[in-house]
This record gives C-alpha cells, structure tokens and sequence, in this order.
C-alpha cells in the first residue's frame, strides 16, 4: 500500500506542475498580433475542366 500511495503522489505532482506550468502560460504570456498576407497563385482559381 505505501508504494502506491508514493505513485499516487508522484502523478499528483507531475500533474500539479503541469496544470501549473498551464497556467502561467496563460496568464503571463501575451501574444503579439500581426497581419498575415498570403499571395495565391491565379491558376488556383481556375479548375481544369
């Protein structure tokens, strides 16, 4: 019994660092938005038919 409590804890741990880690990224990392153009070529506007 004592193993799998210190496995349950480790996964608990693993589990508390990642949502952790989550979380930061969310809150104290912004985005920088940008425009974005994309040329398409006129021949992808034409099927060949």
């Amino acid at each position: 019994m004592p193993s799998l409590l210190r496995l349950l804890s480790v996964i608990a741990l693993i589990c508390a660092a990642v949502y952790g880690g989550l979380y930061a990224l969310a809150h104290f990392v912004k985005p920088h938005p940008r425009d974005m153009s994309v040329s398409i070529p006129p021949d992808r506007f034409f099927k060949d038919r």
